[in-house]
C-alpha cells in the first residue's frame, strides 16, 4: 500500500514540468524580493530581475514569459516605491516617523540630496526615471521629493514611467546576457556579471573624475 503510494507521488512529482514548477517558484519570488528590495535597499533587484529574464528566454514561450516578468517586475517596484514614499510621507508629519525619515536620509549623501533637490525642480519626471536606473540615485530623489512635500499622487505618476524603464533596462540586460549561452545558469552568471558591472560603472566614473580634478589643482 505505502510502495504504491510512493509510486504514485513519484509519478505525479515526474509528470509536472518543469517549466510550470519554475513559473509557481520563480514568479512570486520575484515580486516579494522586488518589494522587499524597493523598501530596504539591500536586496539587488536589478540583478534579480536580469535572472528572470534569462530564465524566461530559455521558457517554451519566451515573449510571453518575458512579460510577465517585465510586468511583475514594474508592478513590484511601483508598490515598493509607493509604500516607501507614503512612509516617508507619515514620518514627516509624526514623532516616531521622524526617526525612520532620518535613517532613509541616512543612506544618502548630502551633496547628491542637494543635486537632486536642483534638479528635481527643473525636471521632475526625467529626474524620477533616472533616479531608478542610475545606481543609489533612488533615495536622495526621494528625500528631496519628500522634503519639496509633493503630494503621493503626483510622486505616483512620475514614478509610473521610472518604473518601466528601470524593469526593461534590466530586464533586457537579462537578455543579452542569456542569449549568449545555451544554458540558463551560465546566461544568469553572465547577467549578474552584467548588472555588478553597470552598477559600478558610475561610480567609477565619478572616483576618475574626481582623482583626474585633484591632480589638476595639484599640479596647476
Amino acid at each position: 500500500m505505502i510502495g504504491r503510494l510512493l509510486d504514485g507521488l513519484g509519478d505525479l512529482a515526474r509528470s509536472v514540468p518543469a517549466e510550470s514548477t519554475q513559473q509557481a517558484v520563480g514568479y512570486p519570488s520575484l515580486f516579494l524580493l522586488v518589494v522587499l528590495g524597493s523598501l530596504v535597499p539591500v536586496v539587488p533587484t536589478g540583478a534579480v530581475v536580469s535572472s528572470a529574464a534569462v530564465v524566461a528566454i530559455h521558457q517554451s514561450v519566451p515573449p510571453l514569459s518575458l512579460l510577465v516578468v517585465f510586468s511583475l517586475a514594474s508592478s513590484a517596484a511601483f508598490l515598493g516605491d509607493i509604500s516607501l514614499y507614503w512612509l516617508g510621507r507619515r514620518g514627516l508629519r509624526s514623532k516616531n516617523g521622524s526617526r525612520w525619515l532620518a535613517q532613509l536620509r541616512g543612506r544618502a549623501a548630502p551633496e547628491r540630496l542637494a543635486q537632486a533637490q536642483g534638479r528635481l525642480d527643473e525636471h521632475e519626471v526625467a529626474v524620477l526615471v533616472l533616479s531608478r536606473l542610475l545606481p543609489a540615485g533612488r533615495i536622495p530623489v526621494m528625500l528631496a521629493c519628500l522634503l519639496a512635500r509633493m503630494p503621493l499622487r503626483r510622486f505616483a505618476h512620475g514614478d509610473v514611467p521610472a518604473v518601466l524603464a528601470w524593469s526593461g533596462t534590466y530586464a533586457l540586460i537579462g537578455i543579452l546576457g542569456g542569449s549568449l549561452f545555451a544554458r540558463p545558469w551560465e546566461g544568469v552568471a553572465a547577467a549578474i556579471a552584467l548588472t555588478i558591472l553597470v552598477g559600478a560603472a558610475p561610480a567609477l566614473w565619478r572616483r576618475t573624475r574626481a582623482r583626474r580634478r585633484a591632480q589638476g589643482e595639484a599640479t596647476g
